[in-house]
């Protein structure tokens, strides 16, 4: 088995949602919306799982609507919540730093005559609250800011926005990407003071292909898919019952004394990697479980390619980039050197100290053979 470092990419499945999922396919496979026994079984089961993830999310039952993943919440965010507020404003606020699934959908609504403000970061990937707060106008009718940021680690002060939205009178509302948040750090939507906020399954060890969208109650939306009317109306067509119940799962199996775990492992990666040759951490990262740090000189790629082949995963940025450059690094105006050999790590509740030690002698032994070749 390879040494997996990279778990804001993804994570594996864990048994509980693997196992909720089988069951529902091979027994509870029912259609929620059919009138007889197996489909009513069905509908009962969607029900309570849709209150384990509010629970878990510290939320009522009614503010999750189930989705496929962490772009469709955050597309359906930004393009409704532009729609809401149309006669009130085209003026729309976000961070240079966002994921893509909130810088796309931004930049298709600028090409459509609306005015995006896109705060940029510190060389440490914070974002200003007076920035924002400054930023803020009378006809500014969303604010999307992230939660974790997903290459960096670094917390974005979302509770201390909706603060400034209501000092300041506007008419925005607030969504938050909590992809990378959402169970490594305590939150609930009520203490940040959000109106919509998005999480995805397969960053807490369920499969890929389900997340969920919090909407704040009495927020009335346009809906994001019409058709038979599930989930509220508001999203329509036939719930994917065993991703659904392997997201109940995977949020019922997560245990508090995991971010603890992660970020102690991360602590100690951080420790042993500060005795790799020529490395910087860009950085360490408030989250427990991400950190990014750089050999300078040496191609993010090629370190990519030498750790795999050394049987270590990690990654030289967002897995959406497929080889780009990031716009998250490039954001935080890195010397062209430390931008060019920079690397995410990102634990799991099962990374260890000896997954740290591999990979920070594999980075030692790249850096000693390039000498040797010298």
């Amino acid at each position: 088995m390879p040494i997996y470092l990279d778990n804001a990419a993804t994570t594996p499945v864990c048994p509980e949602a693997a196992q909720a999922a089988w069951e529902t396919m091979t027994a509870g496979f029912g259609n929620p919306s059919s009138g007889y026994a197996l489909g009513q079984q069905a509908a009962a089961a969607v029900k309570v799982h849709r209150e384990t993830v509010a629970r878990c999310l510290g939320c009522l039952p009614e503010e999750v609507t189930f989705l496929s993943c962490g772009t469709e919440g955050d597309n359906w965010s930004i393009r409704a919540a532009a729609d809401y507020g149309l006669r009130k404003g085209r003026h729309l606020i976000t961070t240079a730093i966002e994921h893509a699934a909130v810088l796309e959908p931004m930049r298709a609504l600028e090409g459509q005559g609306w005015e995006v403000t896109y705060l940029k970061p510190d060389r440490q990937g914070h974002i200003s609250v007076e920035a924002l707060a400054a930023a803020l106008r009378p006809d500014t009718v969303l604010v999307s800011m992230m939660l974790v940021n997903n290459e960096l680690g670094t917390l974005l002060p979302v509770a201390q926005a909706a603060r400034a939205i209501r000092a300041s009178g506007a008419p925005a509302l607030l969504h938050c990407d909590a992809v990378q948040g959402f169970l490594k750090v305590p939150f609930t939507p009520g203490d940040l003071g959000v109106d919509l906020l998005t999480i995805s399954g397969h960053k807490i060890r369920a499969p890929k292909g389900i997340g969920a969208q919090y909407i704040r109650k009495g927020l009335r939306l346009k809906p994001l898919l019409l058709g038979g009317g599930q989930e509220g109306g508001l999203r329509s067509g036939t719930e994917p019952t065993a991703q659904i119940a392997a997201l109940a799962a995977a949020c019922a199996a997560w245990r508090p004394e995991y971010r603890r775990q992660m970020a102690e492992v991360k602590a100690y990666a951080l420790e042993r990697l500060g005795t790799v040759p020529g490395l910087e951490v860009v950085s360490p990262g408030e989250a427990p479980h991400i950190c990014a740090v750089s050999l300078p000189g040496y191609p993010s790629e090629m370190l990519v390619r030498d750790l795999s082949d050394r049987g270590i995963c990690v990654s030289s940025g967002s897995a959406c980039h497929k080889g780009r450059p990031s716009h998250v690094f490039a954001a935080l105006g890195l010397p062209k050197r430390v931008l060019m050999g920079v690397l995410r790590i990102s634990f799991s509740p099962d990374s260890t100290r000896a997954e740290a030690d591999a990979l920070a002698e594999g980075l030692t032994a790249i850096t000693q053979n390039r000498i040797a070749m010298r």
